[in-house]
């Protein structure tokens, strides 16, 4: 007979695969009764915490490196634009009017200045940059082409056309994984702070069983031997 949910072992989790910490809400219940030992479940709340929190600090980094990266495919792919722009009114071809951002729209006008002195065809001049604060004037020969770092020291040429629609994809890509980056660690956070009640939430009970069992043992053990010396003195003072 098929079941009409999820079996009991199967785990929940999140889109990506990260497990929910299941919420103690009868801590008697899941030690297994009032005699149950608790060192094991504290044991595995632990751990459970700790590989949590090692998912958090690796997600993290990602997130940093994917801020850093984001910048890095925007700034090249209004780069690319701009140097499809320029190609194509050499060329004499259409050029689409689109909405530029601030740089975009900065290198445009710097263009549109030049066009009145200088023709279309003429080498771009830039500033390349050797290093942090050391900059060299070049000028390049335009030739539909441009050359993209793939990373390990490798780069490729590629035409215009393609570069643009190489970065755009990548950078839908690395903006698409930061979301689900954040929604991740915003998860791991609650199921963090989940365990975390879980622990104290047995730690407590565990304090307050011993706190009874105390009391029980002191009223079963003091109270009939104060009862034996009430006797012992009444009969005294009976004599």
């Amino acid at each position: 007979m098929a079941s009409a949910g999820p079996s009991k072992g199967q785990m929940e989790t999140n889109p990506r695969g990260i497990p929910k910490a299941p919420f103690v809400a009868d801590v008697d219940e899941y030690v297994g009764g009032k005699d149950a030992e608790i060192q094991s479940t504290m044991k595995k709340f632990e751990e459970t915490t700790a590989k949590y929190r090692y998912m958090e600090i690796s997600l993290q980094q990602r997130r940093k490196a994917l801020l850093t990266k984001i910048p890095d495919i925007e700034q090249t792919l209004q780069v690319v634009n701009f140097l499809q722009i320029r190609r194509k009114k050499s060329l004499g071809e259409k050029v689409e009017e689109e909405k530029l951002s601030d740089d975009e729209d900065d290198l445009d006008d710097l263009e549109e200045e030049d066009e009145g002195k200088k023709k279309e065809n003429e080498p771009l001049k830039t500033l390349f940059e050797l290093n942090d604060t050391l900059y060299a004037e070049a000028q390049i020969e335009e030739t539909g082409q441009v050359g993209l770092w793939l990373g390990a020291n490798i780069m490729l040429m590629y035409p215009l056309q393609e570069a643009i629609d190489l970065l755009s994809n990548k950078l839908q890509t690395a903006k698409k994984s930061h979301e689900e980056t954040v929604e991740d660690l915003e998860f791991l956070r609650e199921q963090i702070t989940i365990m975390e009640v879980n622990f104290a939430r047995v730690h407590n009970w565990d304090v307050k069983r011993r706190r009874e069992k105390g009391i029980t043992g002191q009223q079963s053990g003091l109270l009939p031997s104060q009862r034996g010396e009430g006797k012992d003195d009444s009969d005294d003072e009976r004599d």
